[in-house]
């Protein structure tokens, strides 16, 4: 079974790659952005508010930025996909902040460009 990206057609286990790897630089992203460490994104439990925020925008920026869904970002990010759904729903409301809205659309430009760089002539 292949699937179709950005016009491009990747095999099941390339895929799976390419989102990994895509997740762990969306964490990078949104760590510094959001002065937040690797180690507290990935953290087991939820945290403070600002660790979860911004795992909730990790894992918004994975679902809405490579299309996956909430079950496929749920086992990358080592969340149920109702935690996934839930926190995808918690950035989309928080994005009535100005502020909010800026940083996300700045890591989503960002994410295109890595994705551009990284992966846009894979396959």
């Amino acid at each position: 079974m292949e699937r179709v990206i950005s016009g491009e057609v990747r095999r099941p286990e390339r895929l799976k790659a390419d989102a990994m790897s895509a997740c762990r630089a969306i964490e990078g992203l949104v760590g510094t952005a959001l002065g937040v460490s690797l180690s507290d994104l990935r953290g087991g439990t939820r945290g403070r508010a600002e660790i979860a925020f911004a795992r909730q925008c990790a894992m918004y920026l994975a679902h809405v930025g490579l299309g996956l869904s909430p079950t496929e970002v749920g086992k990358l990010f080592r969340r149920d996909r109702t935690t996934v759904s839930h926190g995808c729903a918690v950035v989309e409301d928080r994005r009535d902040d100005p502020k909010v809205d800026r940083i996300l659309n700045c890591l989503e430009a960002a994410l295109v460009t890595w994705q551009d760089t990284f992966l846009g002539s894979a396959g």
